[in-house]
C-alpha cells in the first residue's frame, strides 16, 4: 500500500493536514487533534464495519483518500486490533467502532479513513454507518 502526500484545501483539509478534530461517528470519542494527520491519497480494502452474516468472504470498501499519522501515540483516542496478515486495524477506543484505519506492520505509520470519521462538531448521524439488518 503506497499513499502519495497531496496539498489541497476543503473543508477537511487545510494545508495538507486535518482541519478539524476528528471524532468517531456515533459515539463522542476524540479520535485525532487538527493538524495532526497528514492527507495523501491511497489504495487500500479496508473491511466494511459490518459484515453479513454467514458470508464466505470479508466485505470491503476501497479507501481512496486517508490521513498519514506518524505515530500511534499521537491518537487521542483510538484502538488496535491483533495483527491480520500485514495490518492492524484501528477502532474507536471507547465504543469499538471499525475498522476507521490501519497499521501496516511493522511500521509504525498509521492511515485513517476520513470517510469513516466525523470532522468538527459535525452532528452524530446513525445513518452514516451502513447497517446490514440481516447481520445478526
Amino acid at each position: 500500500m503506497e499513499a502519495w502526500v497531496l496539498i489541497m484545501d476543503d473543508e477537511r483539509v487545510e494545508d495538507g493536514k486535518n482541519k478539524k478534530d476528528l471524532f468517531c461517528t456515533i459515539c463522542p470519542s476524540k479520535i485525532l487533534l487538527p493538524r495532526v494527520g497528514t492527507y495523501a491519497k491511497c489504495e487500500n480494502n479496508l473491511p466494511k464495519m459490518t459484515q453479513k452474516k454467514g458470508a464466505e468472504e470479508v466485505e470491503t470498501d476501497l479507501i481512496t483518500e486517508c490521513f498519514q499519522v506518524k505515530d500511534p501515540f499521537d491518537f487521542e483516542n483510538v484502538g488496535f486490533s491483533k495483527v491480520v496478515g500485514n495490518f492492524k486495524y484501528l477502532t474507536c477506543s471507547d465504543c469499538e467502532l471499525g475498522p476507521i484505519g490501519w497499521q501496516i506492520i511493522p511500521d509504525s505509520l498509521c492511515y485513517i479513513a476520513p470517510s469513516r470519521v466525523r470532522h468538527g462538531l459535525d452532528p452524530i448521524i446513525p445513518s452514516s454507518i451502513d447497517v446490514d439488518e440481516n447481520a445478526n
